[in-house]
């Protein structure tokens, strides 16, 4: 089991600035996030799409907002724990114990959940042949390219995530690209390569249908598509690729005992605690009068929490706020002279 001050729930924008607010204070935090990667809503939803509401940034994309928050927390060296879902969490004392879904277990006194609106979770086929295949030949994420080499790979979805492995992947397999409308959503430049692939017959695009069953129950061999005017086709495939979306969940999180305000957590705007002793919450997920849903906002309300969980974590020393241009004790965390 691991020990820590805080666990933060969340890889976001907020989650990562509060690594930087337990950083300065000198508390050691770890972060989980059901996603594959960091960043959140601003990688998996928005990568290029440009923010305007950061303070001293005139415009950024997700991703530059998530590389520059990892750039600002390396001092702390942090551990971050992906493709981990919060499972169950309980309380010891003063400590609170949680185990993910991967059987990792962690401890510390302070929580806090920084998820945005929820975890992220793919949308999925919905044929129980499907989620008996999952993991095996079917799959909603590429963790490792050479899985999917020389294979025939029917890639569903039409937006950018589709589109980019359908690019990449077939460079050594043989690719079908399925989506359910004629129009995709991704780049237009990646869609141009993907036409130009199929007009030299080095890729497929059926449009617009949808899979209507998986032929082989125990190994995928072909899959059924049905096309909008009732017409069926039988595609030879060894693995299905699924780029449906994202749906947002709030999980397990919902049967911890805190008190909700539908699916957003209320806290104490003081101190962003919960109705549980030790569990914060900041970030989309929380509410109290007057709450904005911008990641400024987040920002400082991790800051105010950060507080309470050094009160917490260090109940025998005293807290002494201290200006980061000043402090010595900070810049020694921060690796500045």
């Amino acid at each position: 089991m691991k020990k820590t001050d805080v666990i933060i729930i969340g890889a976001g924008p907020v989650g990562l600035f509060a690594v930087h607010q337990l950083g300065l204070k000198g508390l050691k935090a770890v972060v989980i996030d059901n996603l594959d990667k960091v960043g959140g809503q601003c990688i998996e939803l928005y990568p290029d799409k440009p923010i305007y509401d950061i303070p001293a940034i005139p415009e950024c994309t997700g991703e530059e907002l998530t590389t520059r928050l990892l750039e600002q927390i390396k001092p702390f060296k942090t551990e971050l724990f992906l493709n981990e879902r919060v499972d169950e969490v309980h309380q010891e004392k003063e400590n609170w114990i949680i185990k993910t879904s991967n059987k990792k277990e962690f401890t510390a006194p302070n929580i806090l959940i920084a998820g945005g609106v929820g975890s992220f979770e793919p949308r999925k086929i919905s044929l129980k042949e499907a989620e008996k295949l999952e993991g095996k030949s079917v799959f909603y994420a590429v963790r490792n390219k050479e899985q999917f080499k020389n294979k025939k790979i029917s890639i569903f979805g039409g937006g950018d995530s589709a589109l980019d492995w359908a690019l990449e992947l077939s460079k050594f397999s043989k690719i079908t690209l399925i989506h359910r409308r004629n129009e995709f959503r991704g780049a237009q430049h990646t869609l141009s390569e993907i036409k130009k692939l199929e007009k030299e017959g080095k890729l497929s695009i059926k449009t617009p249908c949808q899979i209507e069953s998986l032929d082989n129950e125990n190994e995928l061999k072909s899959i059924t598509i049905k096309f909008e005017d009732g017409k069926k086709e039988k595609i030879s495939t060894d693995i299905i690729l699924g780029f449906f979306g994202l749906i947002m969940k709030l999980g397990p999180i919902s049967e911890w005992g805190l008190n909700m305000d539908k699916k957003t957590i209320e806290v104490n705007p003081e101190t962003f605690e919960t109705n549980k002793k030790g569990i914060f919450a900041a970030g989309d997920i929380c509410y109290y009068p007057g709450k904005l849903k911008l990641i400024l906002s987040g920002f400082h309300e991790v800051a105010l929490a950060s507080v309470e969980c050094f009160k917490r974590a260090r109940p025998n020393e005293k807290y002494r706020f201290e200006f980061t241009t000043s402090s010595k004790a900070i810049k020694n965390r921060l690796g500045k002279k």
